[in-house]
Order: C-alpha cells, then structure tokens, then sequence
C-alpha cells in the first residue's frame, strides 16, 4: 500500500511513517518543515528512514500546484493528514494563518482526493475541540459546538469538512481527536518537553494558574497502535478519541518529571493562559469497540522514557540549550 502522510517528519507523524514502513506500506511523507520550531528537530526524526520505503516531498499542503503535482505522479491509496498549524496560544495571535493551513490545506488535500480517486483519508484532529465541556470524560458524541481557541475552531472545521467530502464524494475518513500526545520527539513547547527542559537546565518553570488544571496524557506508542489497528478498517465516516483515559494535574506533571530527572523545579506560577481548557478526559469506548485500543504505557513509565530520549538527544547537540 501506497500512502501519503502529510507533516510525516513531526512528532506524531515520523513515528507512524516508521510503523506504516515496518508493516510493508511505501510511504509518501510530504512536510514543509515549518519554523514553528527547529526544523533540524524534525530533520532529525526521520533521519533513520532515508534508506528505506520512503520518499520525503519539501512542499506545503496550502499549494495547490505542488500536491498536484504529488498526487499525479504517485498512484496513492491512501492519506493520512498529521500536518496542521499546532498550539493553543499561537492560534490566538496568528488566526488567520492557523485557518489558512488548518483549512485550507485540509481542503486541498481532500480535493486532491476526489480528482484522483483517493477513497481513503485519515484526518489527525484534537481534544481541544471539546472546549469547556462539562460532562466527563469526553465523548464522541457530546456536542462540540463551543472552541474556545481559533485552532480548537479549525480542527472542528476540519471534521467538518471531512465529513462533506465523505457525503459528497464517498470518501471514507478517520477523524481521530488526540489527547496530549508525549514520549521521544514531543514539540518542545509542549509541557513534559518544556518541564524537563527547564528542570536540567535549572531554569524557572512556568505553572498556568494554580496547577490543579488536568490533561488525559497519553503515550505516543499507543496513539500509533491505535492509528494502526485503523488502516484496514477505515469506511464510511467516524471520530474517534484516542487518549489513555486518566487525567493528570498539572503539579503532579511537574513531580514525575523531577522524580524521572532526578533534579527539583523552581515553580513560579503565573496568569491562567487564555483558550487553554480547565481539563481534558477521554471517553475510549468507540476505540476500544473499534480498533481493539488499549493503552499501556502509564504517565511515569512515559514519562521516565521521555526524559530518557532527551538526555541522548541534548548530548547530541539537538537541543539549543
């Protein structure tokens, strides 16, 4: 099987090129390698796959002629469209580039789809588009009317849109909502990447409110099986959550990264971020009944391999310190 990942040399997506390779697919990672943050990180990622089933297109999904151009020349079976403009905050600052590659790109690609008959569309979605809810632990079918962050709103619109070219074009398509994805190559602006960070580097770390917010973390080998058990499986339209199912405060984060790190945190706590949700908490049932999906990693044991990977990588010199 032929398939195109889309930001296949980011976090999520590098770890599953290699997964879709082992498992005999040829892959076609297409990343523009955005300044977001180092690209030498993502250069990084998929250094291991040059030599193998994988051909890397330095193109943005947002032009039109060059994913054109890739879909003409490779009979492709499959997409799978990890790539997106990430983060909370950014989003509030650049609206109109986050919908500009939010959308827009998810709209190329899925045109892109129906002209060359692609009928099969993995679209990487995101807890945030729960926003406020109240009931817990959040479900497919709550409402998810109410984003509380321009690119909570532009996942939202994503699904969306998948869901018109599924009516329309019988493209069959995956949504999957993702919950505080961690473990080796996490974003550095995300919190267990920043924390450890900071704690090595004896460094202040930064507390949002008063620390008592949550998240559902949930450990990248488990996504990816999760993703995986769904290849041979996609028809029709569907979202599902893939998160682990138990939620985490904010200061208890920060003690299991000192206790994997073996070194304390200097807190300073500081004004609770605007956009940013109170907590998060997956409902996995659909994935479970679906995909046979059970998380096994728990936030130590993930914790402590993240740390791990860091301390190699920083000795590396990947890290500007």
């Amino acid at each position: 099987m032929k398939i195109l990942v889309t930001g296949g040399a980011g976090f999520i997506g590098s770890h599953l090129c290699e997964k879709l390779i082992d498992s005999g697919s040829k892959i076609i990672c297409v990343d523009n390698f955005d300044e977001f943050y180092e690209p030498a990180i993502k250069e990084d990622n998929i250094s291991d796959l040059a030599a193998k089933d994988f051909e890397l297109y330095r193109s943005d999904i947002c032009d039109p002629v060059s994913m054109e151009e890739i879909f003409s020349k490779s009979s492709i079976d499959m997409v799978i469209h990890m790539a997106a403009k990430a983060g909370v905050r950014p989003s509030i600052k650049e609206p109109l580039l986050y919908e500009r590659v939010n959308i827009r790109g998810t709209i190329n690609l899925l045109e892109c789809c129906r002209r060359h008959n692609v009928s099969k569309f993995i679209f990487a979605s995101s807890s945030s588009v729960y926003g406020g809810n109240e009931k817990l632990p959040f479900s497919e079918e709550d409402r998810v009317d109410f984003p509380i962050s321009p690119y909570a709103a532009t996942k939202k619109a994503g699904e969306l849109i998948c869901h018109t070219y599924n009516s329309l074009y019988k493209i069959s398509v995956f949504c999957f909502r993702f919950f505080t994805v961690y473990g080796p190559r996490q974003r550095p602006e995300m919190a267990i990447h920043k924390f450890t960070r900071k704690i090595l580097n004896g460094e202040d770390v930064e507390i949002y409110g008063d620390g008592s917010s949550s998240r559902d973390y949930t450990y990248i080998d488990d996504v990816i099986s999760g993703i995986m058990n769904s290849i041979e499986k996609i028809k029709g339209f569907e979202i599902i959550n893939l998160g682990n199912s138990s939620t985490v405060k904010l200061l208890d984060l920060v003690k299991l990264v000192e206790a994997a790190a073996g070194r304390k945190a200097r807190v300073r706590f500081t004004r609770t971020q605007p956009g940013e949700v109170f907590m998060t908490y997956a409902n996995i049932r659909k994935a479970k009944k679906m995909l046979e999906y059970l998380p096994k990693t728990n936030i130590g044991e993930g914790v402590a391999k993240f740390i791990e990977w860091y301390k190699v990588k920083q000795k590396e010199g990947l890290f500007d310190e």
